[in-house]
């Protein structure tokens, strides 16, 4: 379960920004807002969802690649592969401060009932700092990181001795993991298994996930199946077919840059150093469809293979309903860049709706979107601390803000106010009509 997420001097944040899903002091209009989409959670009260909203080029996908640069250095930075490499950290450059100052990133999540909090500065080159706590009712240091030095408790002696085999561009969190140390192997399972980040432009990060699960099990193609029967898609029926290459088919030379071709992509999509790339397979997949006769009675059955002949919503929709399933299953943190993109409104809510509910969510799953799409801004869906606004200032460094920081009456309307731009967080759009308006000599712009 996540509790913040903070970041600074990272692309286009200068100053550090903090994502909160810890619930605000207040009420909403409507009261099953406050019933819904807030949980307890070890004493704290946690919310279920966050949308963030804001102009093209206003941070709000940054702050996705914050996250996902995070949980990427911490399962692959100990690599030996990586040894020679620089961290990856991209600070920001349009400030002289900014590139005397490293990168910082934080985060605090509930793990088996304990508060934790991680984090670490860098620069291109070099970890700088590094830091963890835990508490259950009072922070305690665990370690921290100056430098070279290291500063253990007696509490974490699972990381004693490794300070000299951390090298400087590596995390010694995942050093410590790496030699199996329990409290550090139990925290990278976390940013592993719980703390999920997507896109949702591109789908070949989490389509073919979505597909194993199809074949493998009955019982989620029929749940896929009345998922997309919900959404009023008008398919009776999905077949999943794989069809594995065999030796003969593939030469051993493309064979081999095909799969590391592929670990590549799934690495960058998905921030999963360790994924496995299964062996070279066409995976097909066909939706059923009613066929009518004249007087318009059922007359038989028509497949339509899903890459070619159904829409990019189709196929969107069903390749994310798998990492779906997988978040509200097992209650964990799902981020989605461009959630909305190729799905219509009404399937975008209905899937905020399943993370608010206690019935489709009841081990308290979370998601967390960047969107564009204001017909969610409603006080029948989001509180105010759910709302979140990402505005770049005039010298080009994001600011992350939630309406529940401005001064917003309870029942304002949300999306109508955000649209007349009483919430910042919107472009500024020129007279676009200029460029079609004649120039003296008579040439158009």
């Amino acid at each position: 379960m996540l509790l913040e997420f903070s970041v600074g001097n990272y692309r286009s944040f200068h100053g550090p920004v903090t994502l909160s899903m810890q619930a605000a002091k207040l009420t909403a209009t409507d009261k099953r807002l406050d019933q819904g989409n807030v949980f307890q959670a070890n004493g704290a009260r946690l919310l279920r969802s966050a949308a963030i909203y804001g102009a093209n080029a206003s941070g709000k996908s940054n702050l996705v690649r914050a996250m996902q640069f995070m949980r990427r250095f911490v399962l692959g930075s100990s690599r030996e592969s990586q040894a020679e490499e620089a961290t990856g950290v991209e600070r920001f450059r349009l400030s002289t401060e900014a590139r005397e100052k490293p990168a910082y990133f934080q985060i605090v999540f509930y793990l088996e009932g304990r508060r934790y909090r991680y984090g670490f500065e860098a620069d291109e080159g070099r970890v700088q700092s590094e830091w963890l706590y835990h508490a259950r009712q009072r922070e305690t240091q665990l370690f921290v990181r100056e430098g070279d030095q290291f500063d253990l408790s007696s509490v974490f002696r699972e990381g004693k001795g490794l300070g000299k085999r951390t090298r400087d561009n590596a995390l010694f969190l995942s050093v410590v993991a790496q030699f199996n140390g329990p409290t550090a192997t139990a925290l990278l399972r976390w940013f592993r298994a719980e703390f999920n980040i997507i896109s949702g432009l591109r789908d070949v990060a989490y389509g073919p996930y979505t597909l194993r699960r199809f074949e493998k099990s009955e019982a989620f193609r029929q749940r896929a199946l009345a998922f997309v029967r919900d959404a009023d898609l008008a398919i009776s029926g999905i077949d999943v077919e794989t069809r594995p290459y065999g030796g003969t088919q593939v030469p051993a030379g493309l064979r081999g840059l095909l799969r590391e071709s592929a670990s590549v992509l799934a690495d960058r999509e998905t921030a999963k150093p360790d994924i496995e790339v299964e062996d070279l397979a066409a995976i097909q997949v066909r939706t059923w469809h009613q066929v009518f006769d004249r007087e318009h009675r059922p007359g038989g059955w028509e497949t339509f293979d899903l890459g070619e002949q159904e829409s990019e919503g189709t196929q969107k929709m069903l390749y994310l309903f798998g990492p779906l399933m997988d978040t509200l299953e097992y209650g964990k943190v799902l981020v989605i860049d461009e959630m909305e993109a190729r799905l219509h409104p009404f399937i975008t809510r209905a899937v905020i709706e399943l993370f608010h509910s206690t019935e489709t969510n009841p081990h308290n799953a979370q998601l967390i979107f960047c969107t564009h799409d204001a017909g969610l801004l409603s006080t029948c869906i989001f509180r105010r601390d759910q709302i979140w606004f990402t505005e770049k200032d005039r010298y080009g460094a994001t600011d992350l803000y939630s309406l529940a920081e401005l001064k917003v009456r309870n029942d304002a309307s949300f999306g109508k106010d955000y649209i007349a731009g009483k919430y910042g967080a919107v472009p500024f759009i020129g007279g676009l009509r200029g460029l079609f308006e004649e120039h003296p000599d008579g040439e158009t712009a």
